[in-house]
């Protein structure tokens, strides 16, 4: 029997390193040139240079910390380099004895996490995007296990949430539960937020999708969610599955793709619909600004064209998650060149595995049976 895990809270925080400061010198004088043809320039009434400057240990040290911290903004600001950076929980070679959390939680900025289903708790261990604005925090997906206790994702956010009011003393966010499509390994946790105080869960069904966001021409159109300083860009990719939507975040200029694109196996069931959103994608790219397209598994090692095999509880050497927009065009030029007829294709950071009717049959009376 595998063991219940609870949350374990892994915070993303930074500081700087103290050590022994180095003996300083009170003052610094104005150095003697390699130009100055072995004359002190100081001491030569023709040439001024700045006057001797007075510095106390104190001041060096405040002026060695800013500095630090300038130097490490760039990388701290940027979501996508922490998110390409990050080493996941990736699961366990003996899972019976791993004491790992349940949910991986990765602050890319302070108001974008990530989180990612332990391969313990389930092999798919699939992500789910938590975005906070000044009124509302969006969720992408609820993960694959219904059991609060081996999976408590509600708990989680509700964590989240609580250190956040705490810290800026606001106002509690309306949470608007959404998901990149229908599969169950990304709704299972859907019962844990349905019922609770503050809590709007889009179902998962392509009529509720429509319903919701306003889409009378499915899978024609875009919609706008405003969360309060922060506005996202919703439109339909189907073709992995039905109610497939792509989300685009100003913030973050991060463009979520589901199962659509990932780095790993693309199981396509809808061939012609597939090929137009990988198109709907490209298009959306060179109008708006796109730091990274980010899915919802890691099925491909960081070896170019390596794809783990399926069901394996423990992942190491996993690929980066963000993908680019060259990747993203290298998918869609070779949909192209494939043509009408669906064709196996392994690709440096992903796979296209075209799925076949017998499969797509199966699949459909699966998702009937469970819902």
């Amino acid at each position: 029997m595998r063991v219940d895990r609870t949350f374990s809270g892994e915070l993303m925080r930074s500081g700087l390193m103290t050590a022994n400061d180095p003996k300083l010198t009170d003052r610094v004088s104005w150095p003697r040139s390699k130009y100055s043809a072995g004359f002190d320039l100081t001491q030569n009434p023709h040439v001024r240079g700045p006057p001797p400057i007075s510095m106390t240990q104190s001041s060096m040290k405040t002026i060695y910390a800013l500095l630090l911290t300038l130097w490490l903004l760039p990388a701290a600001a940027n979501p996508t380099q922490a998110v390409t950076a990050k080493n996941w929980i990736h699961g366990s070679q003996n899972c019976e004895e791993s004491h790992d959390p349940a949910i991986d939680v990765l602050a890319a900025d302070a108001d974008t996490y990530i989180l990612r289903q332990n391969k313990c708790i389930h092999v798919e261990a699939p992500f789910i995007y938590v975005f906070f604005g000044q009124h509302t925090v969006f969720i992408q997906d609820t993960g694959a296990t219904e059991s609060a206790t081996q999976f408590p994702i509600y708990a989680t956010v509700l964590r989240l949430i609580n250190e956040r009011v705490a810290a800026n003393n606001g106002d509690r966010p309306k949470i608007l539960v959404t998901h990149s499509h229908g599969h169950s390994d990304h709704t299972a946790g859907d019962d844990q937020f349905r019922d609770q105080a503050n809590v709007v869960l889009v179902e998962n069904q392509l009529d509720a999708v429509i319903g919701y966001f306003d889409f009378p021409n499915w899978p024609i159109g875009e919609t706008v969610i405003d969360l309060g300083g922060r506005e996202l860009t919703l439109f339909p990719i189907p073709g992995h599955q039905e109610a497939s939507v792509a989300v685009y975040d100003t913030q973050t200029q991060w463009m979520l793709t589901g199962d659509t694109f990932y780095p790993g196996r693309l199981y396509v069931r809808e061939w012609d619909e597939y090929k137009t959103s990988i198109q709907k994608l490209v298009d959306f790219t060179r109008k708006k600004p796109v730091a990274a397209l980010m899915g919802t598994h890691i099925e491909m090692s960081n070896t170019p064209g390596e794809v783990f095999d399926f069901g394996l509880e423990y992942q190491p050497n996993e690929a980066a998650l963000p993908l680019t927009i060259d990747d993203l065009n290298a998918l869609n030029a070779a949909l192209i060149e494939i043509g009408d007829d669906p064709e196996e294709r392994i690709m440096d950071k992903f796979m296209i595995a075209p799925v076949g009717a017998v499969q797509n049959f199966i699949g459909r009376v699966l998702g009937w049976i469970f819902g």
